[in-house]
């Protein structure tokens, strides 16, 4: 369930719904006075509800001066503004169908600026609440069909959220093993598990044929369990099976054979006959253990039916879903062990962590088809997400009676369409992230506690950004206790949104910053270092242009090294800034671990610019502001262009810690080639080209870039990546292969990942890899 402190949009009053749930209704219904079209899929027990609404957000904006003037005495080179920006946010809301009245009623009084008539609605019990829904909303009900819209929420979810997809594994550390999205969703097998079973081929967006299917699915389970077990609730008859032992009901292989059946390769604990001991045992069986063996019998049942027409249609893809599954441990353990049986370890059962909102956003989408929903890319926002729950008895009891709770999903849709680096060398295979914290216990309780210790600061930096808002240390202290309580989950439940990393930890805290209207913490110290470097930059460039050619290229390197020092992300660094305000460039340098570097391909390197030719395109992705940027990456990038190297420099579309942005990098440019008659030339001929990544994150993920990006690699014929900094070359892209040479470059500044490492703080990594032909 999600956290107090989300930010609402009105009081809520003194409702029956206040009274029955745990959070204020405005912290569930977020932003509902700016909702502009609903969709709602309501099953046999929960109802699902989305809407798409208009948020309203500040954005720190960064504008040139007027250098015409008296202005070039400015001792920054641009001014920040705040400004209000308007975005589109879709929500997705869970709950039993028990507040369904009181729901539409808390809907009703708050509805201000809804443009549409008609609600698109689905599942079965579209027909029996229809009237009740028409007469609270006064808008029409316009039902569609089911299986379409499970399959178009399946696919949206497949395409824009890279870890939705996992597989279970009861007996590891970790429950939920999450998959690395392919690029190509299609052709897929949709076993949707509901009262019966229906077997769904998707083959593209809008082919898909329903291939088959069983009458013996969920109500069977629920039926039949009800009459031996007098159960007549659906999760009390899971819990049942949770505690049984189907060996006392089931007749196994070995009760028949003495032992393995060695002819055929069967283990002697197989089950040879569902139920088979009760024909012949005079005794009374335990409902826990009827509840198992049925649990087992129905599950095999299924898996092995999926398994047959996945061979049949050849498709090693199968996503279960239906409330049969529903995030129950149990039943998914039994599905993954049935597959996995039947296949012999070919095809692995796969879930959806928001299998129940499939239909819900199917619906949405049919009725948003005029506003083009899957022409754009959307991320989740983890600071509106309610994620992931364990429901498993032994490992979380506190999340097993779920009643009465309310499960949120929000979705941003993001300005430009994402895609995938084309020099991936297999797309399909690419994980972005270093080490996965879900899996590393050890790791994972540094990180999180690393990040509950830099809270603090955080929130100062924050108020300091805004020193003229009235309510920005209110502000502040709503985005502590809403990520501190993110992180408490985290520590719970590490696999709530996927697969925990530091890259998810600090999207998050991005998230969460924004939530509460703080988009840029780190502007105004951009602002002044950016204006600082840009003073330095004719020496710089004065003192490597006296030098020889191979002294100037080790010079190069260890200036863009010593300009990657410069991270407020990192303690050790923001405790010297904060403490030595006069540590800069050349202090820096000092800091560097002498070579050989903890990783050294520096040798390689200079041989290639030595006996190479000049390469065609280099695309490089910067890190920080300030001298990052100016005194080390500029420098860098005007050597290339002397080379005869055109230059693709990327930077983030939107702010993350002291990152510079593509705003922010226009206007040091534009600065620079004032100065530098190289940069001004090969900026006027497009020779280097400032461009976007599509992100805002302090990490970077190769899979979701902005498309423009992607077609000026591919135009470009790019033969070189540059990746900087400990956020994109090391947390992230440390193993990412690509197709060309490429550089990956930073300096460690965390002394917990630099043991790891095997080296000490101020390491450097210098990694040159030269793809194998």
């Amino acid at each position: 369930m999600a956290e107090r402190g989300g930010r609402g949009t009105s009081s809520g009053g003194d409702s029956s719904l206040d009274k029955s749930i745990t959070l204020p209704p405005d912290e569930i219904f977020r932003n509902l006075e700016n909702a502009k079209c609903f969709a709602i899929d309501i099953g046999g027990s929960l109802t699902k509800l989305a809407y798409y609404s208009t948020v309203q957000h500040k954005v720190a904006r960064v504008r040139s001066f007027d250098h015409s003037g008296k202005d070039i005495e400015h001792e920054s080179p641009y001014e920040i503004t705040v400004q209000e920006e308007i975005t589109a946010r879709l929500h997705f809301i869970k709950f039993e169908n028990t507040y369904i009245e009181t729901c539409l009623d808390f809907i009703k009084d708050h509805l201000v600026n809804t443009e549409t008539k008609v609600l698109k609605a689905t599942g079965g019990g579209a027909y029996k609440f229809k009237d009740l829904i028409e007469k609270k909303l006064g808008l029409k009900v316009d039902k569609e069909d089911v299986m379409t819209c499970l399959i178009k929420g399946c696919n949206f979810v497949l395409k824009n959220i890279p870890h939705e997809v996992f597989a279970y594994q009861k007996d590891s550390d970790t429950e939920f093993r999450f998959q690395t999205n392919h690029p190509n969703i299609f052709p897929y097998l949709l076993v949707n598990i509901g009262s019966g079973v229906s077997i769904v081929k998707v083959e593209t967006e809008d082919k898909f044929e329903w291939i088959g299917g069983s009458s013996i699915g969920g109500g069977t389970f629920w039926g039949l369990g009800a009459l031996l077990t007098k159960t007549k609730k659906f999760d009390e008859l899971l819990h049942l099976a949770s505690k049984g032992q189907h060996t006392n009901v089931d007749m196994l292989v070995k009760d028949v054979y003495g032992g393995a059946y060695q002819t055929l390769g069967l283990s002697g604990n197989l089950i040879a006959s569902s139920f088979g001991k009760s024909a012949t045992a005079d005794k009374e069986f335990s409902k826990d253990d009827m509840a198992k063996s049925l649990l087992h019998m129905i599950s095999n049942d299924i898996g092995q039916l999926a398994c047959l027409y996945a061979k049949l249609h050849n498709l090693h893809k199968i996503y279960f879903g239906g409330f049969f599954i529903r995030g129950h441990p149990v039943t998914m353990r039994t599905i993954t062990y049935s597959i996995n049986f039947f296949s012999k370890g070919e095809v692995q059962a796969l879930f959806l962590r928001h299998e129940g909102y499939l239909g819900a956003i199917g619906a949405f989408l049919k009725g948003a088809e005029q506003d083009n929903p899957n022409e754009y890319s959307w991320g989740e926002n983890y600071a509106g997400s309610s994620g992931l729950m364990s429901t498993s008895p032994d490992l979380c009891p506190m999340q097993r009676a779920r009643s009465g709770t309310f499960d949120m999903f929000e979705m941003d849709r993001l300005e430009r369409p994402l895609v995938n680096l084309p020099l991936l060398k297999d797309p399909s295979t690419y994980i972005p992230d270093t080490v996965d914290l879900t899996d590393d216990a050890m790791a994972r309780k540094y990180w999180l506690t690393c990040f509950e210790e830099a809270l603090d600061g955080v929130v100062k930096r924050a108020m300091a950004s805004q020193p003229d808002s009235m309510d920005a240390a209110e502000r502040a202290e709503k985005f502590r206790q809403k990520y501190w309580n993110k992180l408490q989950t985290l520590r719970q439940q590490p696999f709530a949104y996927g697969t925990l990393t530091v890259r998810s930890l600090l999207d998050t805290r991005e998230h969460c910053l924004n939530e509460f209207n703080f988009p840029d913490p780190y502007s105004k110290v951009k602002q002044k270092e950016n204006g600082i470097a840009l003073k330095c930059f004719p020496s710089v460039i004065e003192s490597l242009d006296s030098l020889g050619w191979e002294e100037r290229q080790f010079a190069l390197v260890k200036g863009l090294l010593a300009g990657n020092v410069f991270d407020w992300g990192a303690k050790a660094v923001s405790e010297v800034l904060e403490s030595e305000p006069q540590f800069g460039f050349e202090e820096a340098k000092e800091k560097l671990q002498e070579r050989p570097w903890l990783e050294d391909s520096y040798s390689e390197w200079i041989q290639r610019l030595k006996e190479g030719p000049p390469h065609k395109c280099a695309l490089i992705f910067a890190d920080n502001s300030g001298i990052d940027i100016i005194l080390g990456v500029f420098p860098f990038v005007r050597e290339l262009l002397s080379r005869g190297t055109e230059v693709i420099l990327a930077c983030n579309s939107g702010p993350a810690l002291n990152d510079v942005t593509y705003s922010e990098s226009l206007i040091v440019a534009e600065r620079i080639a004032a100065m530098d008659p190289i940069i001004h030339s090969a900026l006027t001929e497009e020779r280097l080209l400032l461009v976007q990544t599509g992100s805002s994150s302090p990490c970077l993920d190769l899979s979701r870039l902005d498309k423009g990006l992607a077609l000026l690699v591919r135009e470009r014929k790019t033969d070189l990546v540059i990746i900087e900094g400990m956020g994109r070359a090391i947390h992230t892209n440390y193993y990412a292969a690509l197709q060309c040479e490429s550089l990956k470059l930073a300096v460690i500044k965390n002394s917990w990942l630099a043991d790891r490492l095997g080296g000490k703080i101020f390491s450097v990594i210098f990694k040159y890899e030269v793809p194998h032909k």
